[in-house]
């Protein structure tokens, strides 16, 4: 079953947070994750949550997710992401 990273991403500082979006694309490949999404226009239908900068990531299964987000490559990038934005992650299974 498939699963999905979505992440809700405020940039703080773009340069930084540009470096990290330069690099995550083959750490993402890498573990056989896609981009569904990536920053698109974004309408509030519902609700009063901040949305900012959407990602959609899409894995095979949420143990391939999880073992995309636990990776080395890919924590060494988080603190890259971290330095350049705040974020809430969701992972997410799918149907």
């Amino acid at each position: 079953m498939a699963a999905y990273l979505i992440a809700n991403v405020e940039v703080t500082d773009a340069q930084a947070y540009q470096d990290y979006r330069d690099k995550v694309p083959a750490v993402i490949a890498a573990h056989g994750g896609r981009y569904l999404v990536r920053g698109g226009a974004v309408e509030r239908l519902e609700g009063d949550a901040a949305v900012h900068r959407v990602v959609v990531l899409e894995f095979a299964s949420m143990a391939k997710l999880r073992a995309f987000y636990d990776s080395a490559d890919y924590q060494h990038l988080v603190a890259l992401r971290k330095k350049g934005s705040r974020a809430d992650l969701f992972a997410v299974a799918g149907v």
